[in-house]
Order: structure tokens, then C-alpha cells, then sequence
């Protein structure tokens, strides 16, 4: 798709790719393991892992085409440089929920010769390990009718953990990109091969790379903020009483389980009880089974908090408060009470399509309401990542069902 097509100036992407190659070799320290789309022309689609929230950076000059990369329309609309973003050829979109009008920005670049950058996952990794993709991701890599290539980033989570308290930690970063699908290989190939080889591609452990890799990072054994995501002691079980200390020290203040990170931010148990568990992602996982369990037993339903609301005004680029309400979860809705000006005294939002939601540890979670976005602030914002694994493990056991009634109505047809 020409510049002129997509609003995109050539002067400002120039620009804009100019000091992304900058920070992408000053900060991230950006390695090029393979790059098969550093000379190719359009059209085609490229998916990338979203281990941080810059990743884009180490990925814009990899290619001398333009690129249309897919952000967060939360992201778009709170970039102060209101005037720049529509020249850059970004495509704003809503997480985890696709618009027609989405949809057809997207097939438009790719059916003007374009290049398509989109981040399947939708989310940057809070414990090292990929959000599940969502169901629609594989018949629109179909859709899309062109050639698919991945692009695998390595080592920006732990230059800019969703956690972290502080600023960018520079250190050597890879990423690798190659052809994942040729566009007929892509039209022949079944449902169950298209997801198990998008699946492998996307799906990340960045302890288990780290392990092999053993990549130093400034600050890396810095960890405070990381108890907002690992909320629940692996051995006593408890909620919200694991703290941090001392930068390096993770610990259950209701047991004593304690554990230091070292300069790879690998874990070390240094308590007389529990296991160690070296990488949080696993300790996320312990988190997320014992939060499932409690769901599929029928012990955890919904969920509820009191939470201050914001907003983006009309003309404005940042969120503003505008009253306090209440945030409940179910396992087929959110209902947010107490929006100012609303005509119903409650929004209900479904949340089939939810594989997750943006959100930032220990503060807040953005819900999307057509074109209105809803930043809930809960009073305690331990419960942030709370609604997160619930969200995700509802969106997870009605997808399956969802599966289990079409394979069950395939075979009685």
C-alpha cells in the first residue's frame, strides 16, 4: 500500500525508524539472528511474540519497506503526539476484540502490496511467558491470503519487565525472523496444523531462554514490583502475602518461604521450607492451576472490587478520573456501576472474546467498551492480576467447550 494511501509520511516514518535502529542498538543491543524480510516487498503479514512493550523498536528496521504495525487503541489515543500518529501508518485496533472497520484496515494494507506487522498476543508478558492467543488469530492469518512471517524477539522482557519499578534495563537482546507460512501452503494446510505451528512460533518461556542463554541485564536482580504478579505463597497457599525486600528478595510474610534473585533473575530458595522455584513463570503457572481448580470446583465464581474510574475525555490524550464504582467478573461478563453520565446505573460488558485485558500490575485494568475505554483502579491493586488470571482462565474453559459442542456436533452431523 503507498504512503499516500495510508496517510503515512515518508519523512516522519523515516524519522520514526531512524531512532528506533538507535535505541534498538544503544538499549536493547538488538541481534539479528535472521532476518528473510530485511530486502522483500509487500504484501505480506508478519506476527510477532510480545514479550515487552517496545518491542516494536527492535523490529522497525528490520525491513526497508514501510510497515503497518497494529497497536492498542488505548496506546494510540494516549500518545501525546496526536498530530504525528496517523503519519506513521499505525493501525489503531481494540484488544482482544476486532471491528469490522479493524478487520478491513488491516486487509487493505495487505491488498495495496503492503506489510502487516501485528502482535497476536495482544499483551507484553507480566511472567516471562506468552498470553494466550485468541481463537481468531488462525482463520485471520487465512484471511489475510499472503505470506506470513515470523518474528521472534529474545530477551526484551527482561529489559523491560510489565512489573518493573524503574526504567529500561539495557542488555543484549536477539530476534529472528523467517517465513512461517507461504500463502498456499497456508490456504492447504488444516485448522489443527495452522494452530499447532502459529502456536509453536508465538508461545515463549523467557526463564527457559534465559537459562540457556545467561544474558546479563542492568538491574536484573531488582525484582520489586514482581509480587503483583506472583500473588499467592506456593507454599502455604496464601494470597497477598508475598512482599519484596531489599530489591533482590522475594518472600511470604504469613510463612517465611523466601527466595533471592541473582544477576540473571533466576530464583534461589533461601528459606528452611518449600521448593525452589527457580523461574516465576513457573510460579505464575502454580498460581494460575490453583486459581483454575478453585474455579472448576465451583469455589471461585466472580469476583468483585471497589475501583476509582477514569476516562479520556473528548479532545484530550490521557486518562482523568471521573467518579469511583465497583468492578465485578463472571465467568461471561464485567459489569463496571457508578460511570457518571450513564444511562444504564450498570455496564455489563461480555467478554467472550477476552483472552486477557491491558492492564499494569498492582494498578489498573482497561476494559473496552465500543469506542470507549475504561480504566478501573481497584483500591487494593494486589486484586489487579486476580482479574487477570480469572479472565484468562474463563476465556480458557469456555473456549473449550465451545470446541468440545463443535467437535460433538461434527460428529452427529
Amino acid at each position: 500500500m503507498s504512503n499516500k494511501d495510508t496517510g503515512r509520511s515518508p519523512f516522519l516514518y523515516g524519522l520514526w525508524k531512524f531512532l528506533a535502529n538507535i535505541l534498538a542498538a544503544v538499549i536493547f543491543r538488538r541481534r539479528f539472528l535472521r532476518n528473510e524480510i530485511k530486502n522483500k516487498k509487500g504484501p505480506f503479514v508478519v506476527i510477532a511474540n510480545h514479550q515487552a512493550a517496545l518491542d516494536f523498536i527492535n523490529l522497525i528496521g528490520a525491513a526497508k519497506e514501510p510497515m503497518s504495525f497494529v497497536i492498542s487503541n488505548s496506546f494510540y489515543r494516549t500518545i501525546p503526539l496526536k498530530c504525528i500518529m496517523p503519519r506513521l501508518g499505525l493501525i489503531p485496533k481494540q484488544q482482544f476484540q476486532t471491528s469490522l472497520a479493524d478487520m478491513r484496515k488491516m486487509k487493505q494494507t495487505v491488498d495495496g502490496d503492503g506489510i502487516l506487522v501485528i502482535y497476536p498476543a495482544g499483551l507484553m508478558s507480566d511472567d516471562g511467558t506468552s498470553t494466550p492467543l485468541p481463537a481468531a488469530t488462525y482463520s485471520f492469518l487465512k484471511w489475510m491470503k499472503t505470506d506470513v512471517y515470523m518474528a521472534k524477539t529474545i530477551g526484551t522482557y527482561f529489559s523491560m519487565p510489565k512489573w518493573r519499578k524503574g526504567g529500561i534495563r539495557s542488555g543484549r537482546t536477539y530476534i529472528d525472523i523467517y517465513k512461517l507460512f507461504d500463502k498456499d501452503e497456508l490456504q492447504a494446510i488444516d485448522a489443527d496444523e495452522l494452530r499447532r505451528r502459529t502456536d509453536e512460533a508465538l508461545l515463549f518461556d523467557a526463564y527457559e531462554e534465559q537459562e540457556k542463554l545467561l544474558v546479563k541485564y542492568q538491574n536484573n536482580d531488582n525484582i520489586e514490583g514482581l509480587e503483583n504478579v506472583l500473588y499467592i505463597c506456593p507454599v502455604c497457599k496464601k494470597e497477598f502475602t508475598v512482599k519484596t525486600r531489599d530489591k533482590s528478595t522475594i518472600y511470604c510474610e504469613a510463612c517465611g518461604f523466601e527466595e533471592k534473585a541473582d544477576e540473571y533473575q533466576l530464583l534461589h530458595k533461601t528459606s528452611d521450607i518449600g521448593e525452589e522455584i527457580r523461574h516465576p513463570s513457573k510460579w505464575n503457572a502454580l498460581i494460575y492451576s490453583l486459581v483454575k481448580g478453585q474455579i472448576e470446583r465451583g469455589e471461585l465464581s466472580s469476583l468483585s472490587a471497589k475501583v476509582e474510574i477514569q476516562m479520556i475525555p473528548d479532545g484530550k490524550r490521557s486518562f482523568e478520573r471521573v467518579g469511583d464504582g465497583t468492578l465485578t467478573l463472571t465467568a461471561d461478563s464485567f459489569v463496571i456501576s457508578g460511570i457518571p453520565n450513564c444511562e444504564e446505573s450498570e455496564l455489563c460488558v461480555p467478554t467472550a472474546s477476552f483472552a486477557a485485558l491491558p492492564y499494569k500490575p498492582g494498578k489498573y485494568i482497561e476494559i473496552q467498551h465500543g469506542d470507549t475505554i475504561y480504566r478501573c483502579l481497584p483500591e487494593d491493586g494486589r486484586v489487579v492480576i486476580k482479574f487477570i488470571n480469572m479472565i484468562k482462565i474463563f476465556y480458557e474453559i469456555n473456549t473449550a467447550e465451545a470446541e468440545k459442542k463443535k467437535a460433538g456436533a461434527a460428529v452427529a452431523e
